[in-house]
């Protein structure tokens, strides 16, 4: 899926901003992410409310596969999109809002972030350590040190 068949693609539901991400992009909408489009299909994202409804479609929870384990990891927050909405932009627009007030609802379940954790921590300076400068002594000290040492 390339840039301009996306933009076409949303054109029933509105202005969306298109961000290079993994194999695709990130679809978002005022800095709210709700829709990624990859190589494997077009995937919106869905919580408790909206996921029966991708289920009654027969849609899968994205999924794929670690390069290092070669585990199948799988995202229960994104769903991939029905084939036949391709054809009916007016449906996509409607699925689309679905997807939107669903990342909406999850940005508003996030913990918020309390003043101190906002401000970046200062890197933490390394003890100073008390070091003894090593004096060199001229050979008439060393003498009087021997002296009062008798």
């Amino acid at each position: 899926m390339d840039r301009d068949f996306l933009s076409e693609l949303f054109s029933d539901f509105g202005l969306v901003t298109l961000r290079r991400m993994f194999s695709g992009f990130g679809i978002s909408v005022d800095g709210t992410n709700f829709a990624l489009a990859l190589r494997a299909g077009l995937y919106f994202r869905a919580d408790e409310e909206t996921i029966p409804q991708f289920q009654a479609e027969g849609s899968k929870p994205f999924q794929y596969q670690q390069r290092s384990t070669a585990k199948v990891v799988t995202v229960n927050s994104y769903w991939e999109l029905p084939a036949r909405l391709f054809d009916d932009q007016e449906e996509l627009a409607g699925w689309a809002r679905a997807a939107l007030a669903a990342a909406q609802r999850a940005a508003l379940r996030k913990r918020p972030r309390t003043k101190m954790a906002a401000r970046k921590k200062p890197a933490r300076k390394k003890a100073k350590v008390a070091t003894k400068k090593a004096v060199t002594k001229t050979p008439a000290a060393k003498k009087k040190k021997a002296a009062k040492r008798k």
